[in-house]
C-alpha cells in the first residue's frame, strides 16, 4: 500500500468513526431526555421544560434535579468507565474476552466496598468520597494477583491463562463476599443484595462528585495512550522491536483500567459484561484503532447502562429491576457466543 492509499484509507476510517460516534452521542441525548421522564411520578414534556428553566414546582425540581439527573449522569459515567476499562484490557492482553467483570476486577472492588460498609455506614460525604479509593485498592490488589498468576517469564501474558485465572479468582472472591453477607444486619444485607445485582444505588450529586475525578483523569490518559495499545495489540515481540517497554506500559494501562472499573463498581455495584459488549460492538463498526475505539466504547458503554437503568425503572413500576440484571440478560449469551467463536 502506497502512502497516498494509506492516507485515503485512514481518512475514510476516521470519517466513518466520526459518524458512528455522532450517532452514539445522539442516542445518548435521546435516552437522556426519555430517562428524565421515566419513573413512578410522570413529568409531561411541558413540565420538564418548565422545571429545567427554573419555573417548576418544588416537588418537580426535587424529582428532576436531586433524584433523576444525578442517576442519569452516574449511569453514563459508570457505563463509559466499565466499557473503556474492558477495551483497554482487551487491547494490552490481546484477549477478546477480557472484561473487568469476567476477570474478577469488579469482584475485588466489590469485596473492598462490602468490607467497608460492614463497619462504617455510608452516610457522610467523607465516607462516600472514600468509596472509589477503597474500590480501586481492592480492584488493584485483585488485578495484581491475577497478573502474577497469569504471567510467565518465557511466555509473557497468555490470554487463555489470564481468562481462566480471572474466572477462578472471581469465584473465590464471590464466595468470600457471600460469607461476609451472612454477618450483616438486615438493612446492610438488603443494600448489599441490591448492590450485587447491579443497581445504581448512589443517586445524588455527592456520588457523582466521588467518581468524576477518576473519570476525567483516567479517560483522557488511556486515550492519550491509544497508540501504545495499537502497538501492544501486535504482540510482545513486535512491540519490543518497535521500542515499547511492554511490561511498564502494560502495568500503567492496567492501573488505569482498574481505576476506571473500581470507581464505577463502588457506585453501581456488580454490573457485568459492559466492558465486553461495548468494545466489541464499536470494533465491528469502526475497526480496531484505539484512537477511535476508546471514545466509541465510552459512548456505547454509557448508552448501554443508561438504557438498562431506564428500562429497569420503567418495566415494573413502582418497583424497579437493577440495571445489572438487564445488562446480564444481553451480555451472558453474547459472552457464550464469543467463547464458542474463539474456540
Amino acid at each position: 500500500m502506497t502512502t497516498v492509499d494509506f492516507t485515503k484509507s485512514y481518512r475514510a476510517r476516521k470519517k466513518r468513526a466520526m459518524i458512528v460516534l455522532s450517532i452514539f452521542a445522539l442516542l445518548i441525548l435521546l435516552t437522556f431526555i426519555v430517562s428524565m421522564n421515566t419513573g413512578f411520578i410522570k413529568l409531561t414534556p411541558y413540565e420538564l421544560l418548565k422545571t429545567i428553566m427554573g419555573h417548576g414546582t418544588a416537588q418537580q425540581e426535587l424529582i428532576l434535579f436531586e433524584f433523576r439527573l444525578p442517576r442519569i449522569v452516574i449511569s453514563i459515567i459508570v457505563g463509559a468507565s466499565l466499557a473503556v476499562s474492558g477495551c483497554v484490557m482487551q487491547g494490552f492482553s490481546r484477549n477478546a474476552l477480557a472484561d473487568p467483570g469476567i476477570l474478577g476486577i469488579n469482584a475485588g472492588a466489590g469485596l473492598a466496598v462490602i468490607v467497608y460498609i460492614s463497619f462504617i455506614p455510608i452516610e457522610s460525604t467523607s465516607s462516600v468520597m472514600l468509596l472509589p479509593v477503597l474500590a480501586w485498592l481492592g480492584a488493584g490488589a485483585t488485578a495484581a494477583i491475577i497478573y502474577a498468576l497469569a504471567y510467565k517469564r518465557n511466555d509473557g501474558l497468555s490470554p487463555t491463562r489470564l481468562l481462566l485465572t480471572g474466572i477462578a479468582i472471581a469465584a473465590a472472591i464471590s464466595a468470600a463476599m457471600i460469607v461476609l453477607t451472612l454477618k450483616l444486619s438486615p438493612e446492610q444485607y438488603n443494600f448489599v443484595a441490591k448492590w450485587m445485582a447491579g443497581s445504581i444505588w448512589g443517586s445524588n450529586w455527592k456520588y457523582v462528585a466521588s467518581i468524576l475525578p477518576f473519570f476525567i483523569v483516567l479517560l483522557p490518559y488511556v486515550i492519550y495512550k491509544s497508540h501504545i495499545l495499537n502497538i501492544l495489540n501486535m504482540g510482545d515481540q513486535l512491540s519490543t522491536g518497535l521500542g515499547v517497554d511492554v511490561e511498564k506500559q502494560r502495568r500503567m494501562l492496567l492501573a488505569a483500567a482498574v481505576g476506571l472499573a473500581g470507581s464505577a463498581v463502588s457506585i453501581s455495584g456488580g454490573i457485568g459484561f459492559v466492558g465486553l459488549i461495548a468494545p466489541h460492538l464499536v470494533r465491528r463498526l469502526i475497526g480496531p484503532q484505539h484512537q477511535f475505539l476508546l471514545p466509541g466504547s465510552a459512548l456505547a458503554g454509557g448508552l448501554l447502562v443508561l438504557v438498562a437503568d431506564t428500562l429497569g425503572r420503567w418495566m415494573i413500576q413502582p418497583s424497579e429491576i437493577p440495571a445489572g440484571i438487564i445488562v446480564a440478560c444481553i451480555g451472558a449469551p453474547y459472552f457464550l457466543y464469543l467463547l464458542a467463536k474463539s474456540k
